[in-house]
């Protein structure tokens, strides 16, 4: 484990850590998922949701780690077309962030009840098919990769870990806690648009620091 993340620029972890913690508080299908499963079921059921999700990151992480590094090779030109696509959906989630009309993640309908295995099978499949998620790992994860360091492969799983721990972190903060967030949020609803605000500033922020970036990928 120290071999692989001596590969990588302790700055882009830290970078990695601060994108994924401003889209893990941007409301998508998994937090309202897992919201609503935690509220409708308890905190049990929600973590056991949780679960499933973490699996799915799992599932993409080791999938684009695959590949990410004979991408680079092989084309060098997708690296900048990556970049700036990555650079224009962090930009994307920041306006719904805080744009007026955003959803109420924790006003979530009810669901009914499920057993666990289905729940697993749900956060699974929930993130799984979370367009936000394919974003992720396809488009924005390249963007804190360091060719130049070597090791593109190892520095994406890195950077993936990363990105998994504080999303699995939060999202399970917020499972046991959904009940407490949404009555704490109902009685102040300015709280609500802090998070909104601040969350839009980081995404906003990282998707300029990413465009203005002239790094370039060269072959591993």
């Amino acid at each position: 484990m120290d071999a692989l993340t001596s590969a990588v620029d302790p700055h882009a972890m830290l970078a990695v850590a601060a994108m994924a913690l401003g889209m893990v508080l941007t409301p998508g299908p998994n937090m309202i998922y897992l919201v609503s499963r935690s509220i409708a079921q308890g905190r049990r059921a929600g973590l056991l949701s949780l679960a499933g999700v973490a699996t799915a990151f799992l599932a993409y992480l080791t999938a684009v780690t695959a590949g990410v590094a004979t991408v680079f090779a092989v084309v060098p030109l997708l690296y900048t077309v990556i970049k700036l696509a990555g650079a224009a959906y962090l930009l994307w989630l920041a306006w719904q962030a805080v744009r007026p009309g955003g959803t109420a993640v924790f006003a979530p309908k009810q669901l009914p009840p499920d057993p666990p295995r289905k729940l697993f099978a749900m956060g699974f499949l929930t993130c799984l098919l979370n367009p936000k998620i394919a974003i992720i790992y396809i488009s924005l994860l390249p963007q804190f990769v360091t060719p130049s360091r070597g090791q593109v492969a190892a520095q994406s799983f890195v950077l993936g870990l990363t990105q998994i721990a504080v999303a699995v972190t939060v999202n399970g903060l917020i499972a046991i806690g959904a009940g407490g967030i949404a009555a704490f949020l109902d009685r102040r609803p300015a709280w609500l648009r802090v998070q909104r605000y601040a969350m839009g500033t980081v995404l906003g922020a990282l998707a300029l620091h990413i465009a203005a970036d002239r790094a370039k990928a060269v072959a591993a």
